[in-house]
């Protein structure tokens, strides 16, 4: 039974199926150690126009993440899909990623790398680039940094895991 099908099947949702993914279904790689991805601070071209969405302030991590996760499938409509999630998933990657002040990507860690289909996370890390800035969060707590789970199906698209809830 694959990973993610064992903990649906045990009752996790939620936050609690993130942790238990990251606990037990796939190598974790912290930031730093010898397997760690890290990318380059340089930033990728902005959209032409600052959805509504980017333009929000948020009044918490949780909303930041939220709106930010709407930002990337905003950002990204050839690489996304927002209906169920496929069982099994082709490869679930997890970045953390570092902000400027202003919402603009000032590096990319990789927290979790897939076991198979490794070359999603550079899909991924392309699609956040594509999507910065996620908006200001000078007005929240540091460090400035978040993780973005993403869930890939056979065809390569993601879905953020937060709006998978």
């Amino acid at each position: 039974m694959h990973c993610i099908e064992r903990l649906r099947w045990r009752g996790l949702g939620g936050l609690g199926l993130a942790a238990a993914l990251l606990a037990g279904c796939g190598s974790i790689t912290p930031p730093g150690s010898p397997g760690a991805i890290v990318t380059s601070p340089t930033r990728a071209p902005e959209l032409s126009s600052t959805p509504a969405i980017a333009r929000q302030q948020s009044r918490d991590w949780a909303e930041y993440k939220l709106q930010a996760a709407q930002r990337l499938v905003e950002a990204n409509p050839d690489i996304t899909y927002m209906g169920e999630v496929q069982q099994p998933l082709l490869a679930i990657p997890v970045l953390e990623i570092e902000l400027n002040g202003d919402g603009s990507v000032r590096q990319i860690k990789v927290a979790r790398r897939p076991g198979q289909a490794v070359d999603t996370i550079d899909i991924a890390i392309a699609a956040v680039r594509r999507a910065a800035p996620f908006g200001d969060v000078r007005h929240l707590p540091k460090p400035w940094v978040y993780s973005e789970v993403f869930l890939f199906n056979d065809a390569r698209r993601f879905k953020p895991r937060l709006l998978d809830e």
